[in-house]
């Protein structure tokens, strides 16, 4: 991607994710993270010139929540501009912030992702947004089975297993991650032991709702070595959607049925099993960037992944693997923290999910590995390129890839 200018990660902010916080309001729980950033950039709230704002705002049903929160995001004054993409939110806004620093408009802007999700009805205003008809695919709002019913159907026990240490694989992290929000002491046996939501799907594997909020400075070249963090740049990112929905489009099924002589040639004219938004969008960086080997060239990946089953199958469609060759991944524990490639080391998105800030997360814990300050849960190798993910509503996938030296 051919930039305006270089753009750099100078500030990390996040608060402490909870199930509850009663004890604060939304624009007290925005400030707790902004002031955190500032205080991790060593800089003053004078030097932001512009805040990119974002949250799912129909879950806690306040119209334009930005204008409360410039009580607690300092916006007052400064340029400003509000993002809400549905679960790429947070980082839908950090692309909003590269951008906006890059072309050249600001020299550091201040990126915020919240939700606040106890003063609302998040699974309410997933089911609600579309047609009970037309959209009745997605009434389940993320509880859905499917993707794991395919994986069981290949492979059996094996898969369960699979995504039962996963899960557990992300307890163990989040545990270490002072700032997660579920640090779970559990077992495989208690994955498959608990509540069944969808079969195969159960409800350890799902990600919870919480309340927490993510903030990141972004500054120009000029700025960011001005600043005393050490940066880390923003070497590209890709954003793919499609309204799968409405466009339903062609399925690897209907290719099976005109292979076999189901359908005819005419009937299906034109229908072909179309790549996922996942796959299209990291062979988009990848090839941008000259990865041809991610599991080599890549040091770290913070991927969403809203529930274990989702994890190990987009780890397929994100670094071009079969589904034999994750599930040996997996059972050598090649994703854990000490493996050979770790997958989501601060616990991901099944142990913290406050969704306007859950993708924003994804890019922070990259941007903590890069530098080196990741605490307990810093990956043991060296840290030179991270990618993060994001995923939403309409198949919405976006990546960013960091590095520590352009």
């Amino acid at each position: 991607m051919k930039r305006n200018r270089n753009v750099a990660i100078s500030g990390i902010g996040q608060t402490n994710h909870r199930g509850h916080r009663p004890d604060v309001n939304q624009a007290e729980l925005v400030w707790e993270a902004v002031t955190d950033a500032l205080a991790d950039a060593r800089i003053d709230l004078k030097d932001i010139d512009c805040v990119v704002h974002g949250n799912m705002e129909l879950f806690e049903g306040i119209h334009q929540p930005d204008m409360w929160h410039v009580l607690g995001s300092g916006a007052f004054c400064k340029s400003g501009i509000r993002v809400t993409t549905g679960g790429t939110t947070g980082i839908t806004v950090a692309s909003a912030a590269d951008h906006l620093a890059a072309s050249g408009l600001y020299d550091t802007v201040l990126a915020i992702g919240f939700e606040k999700q106890e003063e609302g009805q998040t699974t309410t205003g997933i089911t609600a947004m579309a047609d009970p008809l037309w959209g009745r695919e997605i009434q389940t709002g993320a509880i859905t089975g499917t993707t794991g019913l395919i994986w069981v159907n290949e492979f059996g026990e094996r898969a369960e297993w699979a995504a039962a240490k996963t899960r557990v694989k992300a307890a163990k992290n989040a545990c270490r991650n002072p700032k997660a929000h579920l640090r779970l002491q559990i077992t495989e046996q208690d994955v498959m032991n608990s509540r069944l939501l969808a079969y195969p799907l159960r409800l350890l594997h799902m990600c919870p709702e919480s309340n927490g909020v993510c903030a990141l400075i972004y500054a120009s070249e000029e700025q960011a070595k001005r600043y005393p963090r050490q940066p880390v740049w923003v070497k590209d990112h890709v954003t793919v959607h499609r309204e799968d929905t409405f466009h339903r489009g062609p399925s690897a099924r209907v290719e099976a049925q005109v292979k076999d002589g189901v359908h005819g040639d005419s009937s299906v004219e034109g229908l072909r099993a179309q790549p996922s938004t996942m796959e299209v969008a990291a062979r988009q960086l990848f090839q941008r960037n000259g990865i041809t080997d991610p599991l080599r060239q890549i040091d770290v990946f913070e991927m969403y992944d809203p529930s274990s089953w989702w994890e190990i199958d987009w780890a397929c469609l994100f670094l071009g693997l079969e589904r034999e060759t994750v599930l040996k991944m997996i059972e050598k524990g090649d994703f854990e923290i000490e493996g050979s490639f770790p997958l989501n080391p601060s616990g991901g998105v099944v142990s913290t999910n406050p969704i306007g800030a859950t993708a924003l997360i994804r890019v922070a814990e990259a941007a903590l590995q890069v530098r080196g300050d990741a605490g307990e849960h810093q990956v043991p190798k060296e840290v030179k390129t991270a990618m993060a993910s994001g995923f939403g509503g309409t198949m919405w996938t976006v990546m960013h890839l960091l590095v520590r030296e352009l």
